[in-house]
């Protein structure tokens, strides 16, 4: 088995390489830890939905809900952010270390500072997302966008619409693409190696992706798929996929990366 060593300055991160199908096993070892510490997991999906549906009902009352497409798409660049909590129930149930809620909403504390860093620059990429987004939409729409009865018609189902699609599709493919690369194991890294800094966790994650491309691929279609199920399902279903996603993320790092001392 080919693999990549990544150096820091007290470990040496060796970089795995893994066969296309292990992402199924990442999300039956992530569902195994959802089943272990179900009010916890499902506690944070309920609380992740919970924000959805605020989220949407405050574009609805400034009226700019064509924005929720937009907002859908980047949360899911900066997810692994929230998901901190989630990984720190699937490190201590790994450790046989007891999981309290308490315990998991302060798991950021183990490199806070490192963590804060990491979050920073999702959330810079989701922004120039949602700047992006709106610049596209400007352009396709002008100014004044279409009522909300004609969204839908007029954004995704009329054949002039297809210009807009692709244009928005391949920017933020680009982005996503970007943002998945840097960040697929940076965060559950900095959760395990308190030592860690940002930068070595960035470049972590970006050999991980580079020396298993397909299998990434097909991870980074599986997060896509899942959530997107949980949005069409009017977000209930993101009680459970959130909490499956975040626990099969913990487990993705841990199989793609080993530490030599």
């Amino acid at each position: 088995m080919a693999e990549a060593a990544i150096s820091t300055e007290s470990t040496t991160t060796t970089i795995k390489r893994v066969p296309l199908d292990r992402p199924w096993s990442w999300l039956a070892k992530g569902f195994s830890d959802l089943r272990q510490a179900p009010f916890i997991s499902l506690g944070y999906g309920i609380l992740f939905t919970l924000a959805g549906y605020l989220l949407v009902a405050s574009l609805w009352a400034l009226g700019w809900i064509y924005l929720t497409l937009p907002l859908a798409a980047g949360f899911l660049i900066v997810g692994p952010l929230f998901a901190v909590g989630l990984y720190e129930v699937s490190r201590r149930l790994q450790a046989g270390e007891p999981v309290t809620f308490r315990e998991t909403l302060g798991a950021w504390k183990r490199n806070g500072g490192q963590i804060g860093l990491m979050g920073v620059a999702l959330l810079l990429l989701m922004f120039a997302w949602l700047r992006l987004a709106a610049m596209i939409f400007m352009l396709f729409f002008g100014l004044e966008p279409p009522s909300l009865e004609t969204l839908v018609q007029q954004t995704v189902l009329s054949p002039d619409a297809l210009p807009f699609l692709v244009t928005g599709t391949a920017v933020g493919a680009v982005l996503a693409l970007i943002a998945f690369s840097i960040s697929a194991i940076s965060i559950p890294l900095l959760l395990d190696h308190p030592e860690a800094n940002v930068i070595t966790a960035i470049t972590t994650s970006i050999e991980a992706v580079r020396a298993n491309p397909a299998t990434m691929l097909f991870w980074g279609a599986l997060i896509v798929l899942f959530v997107g199920a949980g949005l069409a399902t009017f977000l209930l279903g993101l009680i459970i996929t959130l909490p499956l996603i975040g626990h099969a993320s913990w487990h993705a790092y841990q199989d793609l990366t080993t530490k030599k001392d």
